[in-house]
């Protein structure tokens, strides 16, 4: 269950980084709130995964995943830059969450 609790901790991270660009600062309420929800409960799912995961794994693995997808999330809702090297940067990250999730016991 600790890998479950991560990814969906992960996607609650892109969730609640794409309701922050949403909410301008904190002034538009219901994006506010998504934000400060979507925080919350990527958090607690976080720490649930850590109880049976490695510190350093858990985190970076959610981070990863939460990076990724604001990264496409931001290149298809507010058009940011698409270039080759970025994409091949996302690869990397892609990479290195295969590669902790394979080498972590």
């Amino acid at each position: 269950m600790a890998w479950v609790y991560l990814i969906i901790g992960g996607v609650f991270e892109v969730i609640w980084a794409i309701a922050l660009k949403y909410s301008h600062g904190f002034t538009k309420l219901v994006p506010s709130l998504i934000a400060i929800g979507g925080i919350v409960f990527s958090l607690y799912l976080l720490s649930l995964a850590t109880k049976t995961l490695p510190i350093g794994t858990a985190y970076a693995i959610w981070t990863g995943i939460g990076a990724l997808g604001a990264v496409l999330l931001g290149i298809f809702l507010f058009k940011e830059p698409v270039s080759i090297l970025r994409i091949v940067f996302l690869c990397l990250i892609v990479v290195g969450i295969l590669g902790l999730k394979l080498t972590a016991k």
